[in-house]
């Protein structure tokens, strides 16, 4: 009688040079999540200029390292190191990110990304890592925790439930949850909220506007303007740069509805922003990672199943901050929604678990919480 031997081999961790180890980082995920319905698969050219140091203008201030989980010649799984030198500069902090994750259900090979992404951050001088930023909290940020039965909105993670295991079990404690909300169903804010809303509206010098489709680059400009003033209060916030809002314009260009933008002002003075944008990932999914012929003929077809809405970014500069503008930006928004009836839900997300003042604003317009995102923290 033979015994039975264990025949799985070794884990072995990879460097990323490129060529085909950065295809293998890339396609990933398609092995990853055949058994995930709800998963919505990137452009895999989006990705590869993402993760490129000499093309996408993230890396001009960040470095980065991909690496590869082997068991023979098959890859399970993948993680990048990445150093945002942005954030660290106005944060004052030594921070490592981690990103990009995917790994098989192998606590063996999971472990020895996580330890090799420790490893490189230490060997940088960091003095803890935070993850999953997926370049940083400006891009896609966070695990998906709860809230697995619905697919992802545009820009949001979406990961098997297990994953949360195996960063648990390398020591990874949870530092800050996100929080998204829908809104399904009727757009009718409560009367009270509406009544402020109206009242703010009649106040002088308050007024709203879209934007100006033939002023792109300025109306860009502004949005990242007052979004840096706005939000740099909040923890883990880094500056967008004049280059990455470029780059993200040019990305959200073919499907940005500039009818669902809109700034408010006081007395002439930009004072907030609001940015909504049709949830694409059904169009995404039909493309299943690649833009070809075909695949825009499918996209034609799947253009009618974009039924959701998702608030991107709400941003209201300090100073202006005892007007009720979010009273009157909730009553526009809901307007909208009403308006372009082919819309039949809103994601509102993601905001700071935290954050109670937004949190009970937003609970108090008839959304509801349904899913929560965690970031980790690690000290090296």
């Amino acid at each position: 009688m033979h015994s039975i031997i264990s025949t799985m081999a070794e884990v072995e961790i990879i460097t990323v040079e490129g060529g085909s180890e950065l295809e293998d980082f890339i396609d990933l995920p398609w092995k990853i999540y055949s058994e995930y319905p709800n998963w919505v698969p990137p452009i895999k050219k989006d990705v590869r200029l993402l993760l490129d140091p000499l093309r996408h203008p993230f890396w001009e201030f960040s470095e980065r390292t991909l690496f590869l989980a082997r068991r023979g010649p098959e890859t399970v799984g993948r993680i990048a190191g990445i150093v945002d030198r942005n954030y660290n500069q106005c944060h004052n902090e030594k921070m490592g990110i981690w990103g990009f994750f995917e790994c098989a259900d192998d606590r063996e090979a999971a472990s020895a990304l996580f330890s090799a992404v420790e490893e490189w951050g230490r060997r940088k001088g960091m003095t803890f890592m935070r993850g999953p930023l997926s370049p940083s909290m400006n891009y896609e940020t966070g695990l998906l925790i709860e809230g697995f039965d619905y697919p992802p909105a545009v820009g949001m993670t979406y990961n098997p439930p297990y994953y949360l295991r195996l960063i648990e079990s390398r020591g990874l404690t949870k530092e800050k949850d996100l929080l998204a909300f829908l809104l399904d169903g009727e757009y009718r804010l409560p009367d009270w909220m509406e009544r402020l809303a109206q009242r703010t509206a009649q106040k002088k010098g308050v007024r709203i506007r879209h934007v100006d489709k033939k002023k792109m680059d300025a109306e860009y400009d502004l949005i990242r303007e007052i979004y840096n003033d706005s939000w740099s209060g909040n923890w883990g916030f880094v500056p967008l740069t004049v280059n990455e809002m470029r780059d993200i314009q040019k990305s959200v260009t073919p499907f940005a509805d500039p009818g669902l933008v809109f700034f408010m002002y006081y007395n002439d003075e930009p004072a907030a922003v609001c940015v909504i944008f049709p949830d694409v990932n059904p169009l995404l999914k039909c493309l299943n990672g690649r833009i070809s012929p075909l695949g825009l003929i499918k996209a034609f077809i799947c253009w009618r199943k974009i039924r959701g809405l998702r608030l991107l970014m709400f941003g209201i500069r300090e100073k202006f901050r005892q007007l009720g503008l979010p009273m009157l930006a909730f009553h526009h928004i809901y307007e909208i929604a009403r308006v372009q009836k082919k819309y039949q839900n809103l994601e509102m997300g993601w905001t700071l678990e935290d954050n109670e003042a937004i949190n009970g604003l937003i609970e108090e317009t008839g959304a509801r919480r349904y899913k929560k995102y965690r970031i980790f923290r690690k000290s090296l």
